[in-house]
């Protein structure tokens, strides 16, 4: 399973918990995973959440694949411009 890592500042959701594994094939189903376990938390990752998958960042590639031996950090999404 694709081991997660997030941040503390969504600690609320998970109760503390900030790393974890979850079965799926790629960003989307990461998240409709930890939906599952922890309700609201999908919506915090899709809108305001970058993901690294391997050290590589998606913004937004919701269908980037994901392998069982993944590591996946969510990241808060800089502004700029």
């Amino acid at each position: 399973m694709a081991r997660v890592v997030l941040p503390s500042s969504l600690a609320r959701y998970t109760g503390g918990v900030t790393e974890l594994e979850v079965e799926a094939t790629n960003i989307r189903g990461v998240i409709c995973a930890l939906e599952a376990r922890y309700a609201g938390i999908g919506r915090e990752l899709e809108e305001g959440m970058a993901v690294a998958v391997d050290g590589h960042i998606h913004q937004d590639d919701l269908f980037a694949p994901v392998s069982p031996e993944s590591e996946l950090c969510f990241l808060p999404r800089i502004g700029g411009g």
